[in-house]
């Protein structure tokens, strides 16, 4: 099976091979990543016996089971717990992004939008902390929450609306903040991230996190943040708007509650009065050691360069090129045929108030194909996991030394496109845009 969907037109033009290559490494990476084979893995039920990783739950002794989730990698974790326990779940809600597919039977099954939240998150989220409320001693409560839960389970505090939350996120995507800073400004923008959620349940009840990370250094506050403690503050938050100017784009309403906030409504930093076991599923790396592993099935010499690259996608792309290059010419750090292989965060600064359609993986491999210009030898591609980059309908992008000849012939500026933030007009006309849609998973 290949996530890849349109590999017969990346395929059409170009190095052929290498192209192969990359797509196959490319699917062997999300594959590894799948949150479905992970929860299968790790949980099993037994008679009456809950097995969770190393921890046994009889559920003879147990109260009531519930499953609480929202997240891009959430669906196939819920539906894992599904097939194991089936009727002995007694209720569940999970939100997802709109497009994916399937359906569950024992847990109500909301569709939301990211990266912008909207009412339809803002009303599951509502349910969400309803269900945590009614918990009780002795329950379970299974919460599968992954990345993509801050935009798909809004909850504004008091005198914020959804359409001020909306305005903040906007404002973080194009701030060039990256994934951490934007959460510190989200957490203390919601009811229900940063602890919140993890607060609200019983705490004789057993909160058992179930996630997959898309954080670089697997960080639970983030990844999983409504279930577990807080590590960031106010003044957290407030420093990612002085760093990135952002007050006079927000709404009046949400700078007051920013300068004010204090104690008082604080993210909880301590749940030690709660019983709260967390498991990462899926780490951040996992797609990085499943490229891994097929690239050197494959036959190639190969090395994962760091799974914690941060930055402008038109920088590491430079880097990523430069690369390879000296591989090419010089022979080192190793000799061709290699995989270079990374994950991490790409980000954009977006700097005009309308940019056309695109995101840091379209822009990664836009600029690889200037850096590359007409040096053959050399592919390179790159994708968001879970099939969604940026605010586009692609996960990313390709490109090797036919892509800028071609947008030469074709009159395609990449430079200007780039700039225009319309990476994704460029990519597809090309035919080195890459669909997967919806993949189940969301890692770096």
């Amino acid at each position: 099976m290949s996530y890849i969907k349109n590999r017969e037109t990346l395929l059409s033009h170009g190095d052929t091979a290498l192209r192969q290559a990359a797509l196959d490494i490319l699917d062997a990476g999300i594959r590894r990543a799948d949150p479905y084979l992970a929860a299968k893995d790790m949980i099993r039920l037994d008679g009456d016996l809950l097995t969770v990783g190393s921890d046994v739950f009889d559920l003879r002794e147990r109260g009531r089971i519930f499953v609480l989730g929202a997240g891009k990698a959430t669906y196939p974790i819920a539906r894992a717990l599904e097939e194991i326990l089936g009727e002995r779940i007694d209720a569940g809600v999970v939100i997802c992004k709109y497009g994916q597919t399937g359906e569950l039977r024992h847990c109500r099954l909301h569709f939301a939008n990211h990266p912008i939240p909207d009412e339809n998150g803002y009303e599951a989220a509502k349910e969400i902390m309803e269900l945590a409320r009614s918990t009780r001693e002795g329950d379970i409560v299974l919460a599968c929450i992954t990345g993509g839960s801050t935009s798909l389970m809004p909850y504004p505090p008091e005198g914020v609306t959804i359409e001020e939350k909306q305005q903040v996120y906007k404002a973080l995507l194009r701030s060039g903040a990256n994934v951490v800073e934007m959460n510190w400004v989200r957490k203390h923008l919601t009811r229900s991230k940063g602890g919140w959620l993890a607060k609200t349940i019983h705490p004789q009840a057993t909160l058992i996190n179930l996630t997959v990370s898309d954080v670089i250094g697997d960080p639970l506050d983030c990844i999983t943040c409504p279930t577990v403690p807080d590590s960031s503050t106010f003044d957290d938050a407030r420093g990612v708007l002085d760093k990135y100017g952002l007050w006079d784009k927000l709404p009046e309403s949400v700078t007051t509650y920013l300068r004010t906030g204090g104690p008082e409504n604080e993210t909880p930093k301590d749940l030690s009065d709660h019983h709260i076991i967390s498991h990462i599923i899926v780490p951040g790396d996992a797609a990085c050691l499943g490229a891994l592993e097929k690239a050197k099935e494959l036959g190639f010499s190969s090395v994962i360069l760091s799974t914690m690259l941060e930055g402008e996608s038109r920088e590491m792309a430079a880097a990523f090129v430069a690369i390879g290059k000296e591989i090419l010419i010089n022979g080192r750090p190793m000799k061709a045929p290699c995989a270079v292989i990374g994950g991490g965060e790409a980000t954009m600064k977006i700097d005009i108030p309308e940019p056309g359609e695109g995101g840091p993986s379209q822009q990664f491999a836009a600029a690889a194909a200037t850096w590359i210009g007409d040096l053959e030898g050399i592919v390179v591609a790159g994708i968001d996991t879970d099939g969604v980059d940026g605010a586009s309908s692609m996960a990313g992008g390709m490109a090797d030394a036919s892509t800028a000849r071609r947008a030469a012939e074709m009159g395609i500026d990449l430079f200007a496109h780039m700039a225009a933030f319309s990476d994704g007009a460029a990519m597809q006309a090309l035919g080195d845009a890459i669909y997967t849609g919806a993949t189940g998973t969301n890692v770096n």
